[in-house]
């Protein structure tokens, strides 16, 4: 079945006129505002009353991981989204303009903060002499942290080339080292664990990213029939994308958090109270994306989906700051 727009649309004036671009971009700020505090102020509360200890830097830590995960995700969701545009009969050839080389400048400016931290022996440094940049080829952590830094290097690079496709490698590159090192040899079964950390940062990357490009896409192409059209594709590779998000996540807590003690852990630990409000939050945007999904099927006008998909987007960069604070607490004890 194919979705169509409707010819009439409101000229937005008068009382019912849209919100002005200003009133947009400050909401946006906002968010972003908000989403950069919670990984800054998150680690005290999470471990308040848990006995567990908060490591030095924490939150700077956390802030540092939440724009490397946003500096992975654009451009990941812009390469995917434009692949899913090309498969479109009739989708018009004018793309928003990329933000693929302000993501990877990001990206590489946190990159270089934790493996600077990585290169002070996991301590936050009080200088640039504490800094052994030598020291980073001598462990498994520093080359991981050195592998990630040039990966957003080289991804910046490409993405101001004539071919910004061949971005994919580095960041993928960037994605395997980020999944490797989240599992340290010393853990149960690491590789497995670095595969389930694999595949779950890739869904969540073209999910959160690919809702991002296909809204401004959208926006891009305005009155174009195609955008209908694109917004549905999305939505059912989104689907599958969920599945895989929501089996992966639960597989990596249970490993962390065996079944028998995982009640507790919710509420006794930090990691296991940070865990648990994101998955609260990702039963919202899983809400949102229901939402938007019926608007898209049953509304006059599919594009009324466009409402929800931008509240799902914001929840969305909630949970990046909240998996950013997820990956700088203490991991639970295995009782």
């Amino acid at each position: 079945m194919t979705l169509t727009r409707p010819t009439s649309r409101t000229t937005g004036t008068g009382r019912h006129a849209r919100p002005s671009g200003t009133g947009r971009a400050a909401a946006v700020l906002v968010l972003v505002v908000l989403g950069a505090l919670i990984p800054v102020l998150g680690p005290s509360p999470a471990l308040h009353g848990t006995g567990e200890a908060e490591a030095p830097g924490t939150g700077g830590i956390a802030l540092l991981r939440t724009v490397l995960f946003a500096a992975l995700s654009v451009p990941v969701g812009e390469l995917f989204v434009n692949r899913l545009a090309r498969s479109l009969p009739g989708a018009p050839a004018r793309r928003p303009r990329s933000w693929a080389p302000y993501a990877a400048a990001a990206g590489f400016v946190a990159a270089l903060g934790l493996a600077s931290v990585v290169a002070t022996g996991n301590l936050v440094p009080d200088s640039a002499a504490d800094i052994d940049v030598g020291g980073l080829y001598s462990s498994r952590d520093g080359k991981l942290a050195l592998l990630e830094v040039n990966g957003f290097l080289a991804a910046g690079l490409c993405a101001t080339s004539r071919r910004p496709g061949l971005q994919a490698w580095p960041l993928a590159a960037v994605i395997v080292a980020e999944a490797l090192r989240a599992h340290p040899t010393t853990e149960y079964s690491p590789l497995l664990g670095s595969g389930l950390t694999l595949v779950h940062l890739t869904c969540a990357s073209l999910w959160a990213g690919g809702l991002l490009y296909v809204l401004r896409t959208l926006r891009t192409w305005r009155q174009a029939e195609a955008g209908p059209a694109l917004l549905g594709l999305y939505a059912r590779v989104a689907a599958v994308l969920l599945a895989a998000i929501t089996a992966t996540g639960v597989c990596s807590s249970l490993r962390r958090m065996p079944s028998g003690t995982i009640t507790d852990q919710l509420t006794d630990t930090a990691y296991g109270r940070v865990l648990l409000a994101k998955v609260i939050l990702m039963v919202a945007v899983a809400a949102l994306a229901l939402w938007a999904r019926v608007r898209l099927s049953r509304a006059a006008d599919p594009l009324a989906a466009c409402s929800p998909a931008r509240a799902e987007v914001a929840v969305l960069g909630v949970v990046v700051a909240v998996s950013g604070l997820l990956t700088a607490l203490p991991v639970p004890i295995r009782w």
